[in-house]
């Protein structure tokens, strides 16, 4: 029992740690390696991706500080939605996303997108229809790993 505790204790110690880290670190701007175009797949056509040329709303909702292209996806499965921050704009995406990376808002972004146009809605996993988690140290970590899914991995 004692182990058990143990070790959920240091698991919810290294998330803390790992969250700290991860708000500390990271400049007012992307470094250069990180340019890179965020993409998803959307199995539609190109208008139905971006009616009369317009982006998706959650990607319009950020503007000019991010850039978007579609391309065709491979053995044509659809379109390829991709976006990335706009150089000089790290610092408006930090504020708009309450400290977030740049890069995660844009992730947001077109997760978002992807699913408005796919499944018509954005997939929320709260409120749960079961009512409150128990807090519990468990609960807590499951909590955080949910809260921490929308921007690097999906559960």
């Amino acid at each position: 029992m004692i182990g058990r505790i143990t070790l959920i204790g240091g698991a919810v110690l290294a998330l803390a740690g790992a969250a700290l880290l991860a708000r500390r670190a990271g400049d007012d701007e992307p470094a250069p390696e990180d340019d890179r175009w965020l993409t998803v797949t959307v199995a539609a056509s190109r208008e139905e991706v971006a009616p009369n040329g317009a982006p998706p709303h959650p990607l319009a909702e950020l503007g000019d500080r991010v850039e978007w292209r579609l391309e065709p996806a491979p053995g044509d499965r659809g379109i390829e939605l991709s976006a990335r921050p706009r150089a000089g704009f790290a610092g408006e995406l930090r504020e708009l996303a309450h400290g977030r990376d740049p890069r995660e808002t844009v992730r947001i972004a077109v997760r978002e997108s992807k699913q408005l146009i796919e499944a018509g809605e954005v997939l929320r996993i709260d409120p749960r229809p079961s009512g409150a988690r128990p807090q519990t140290p468990a609960g807590a970590i499951v909590d955080t790993v949910v809260r921490r899914s929308h921007g690097e991995g999906v559960l």
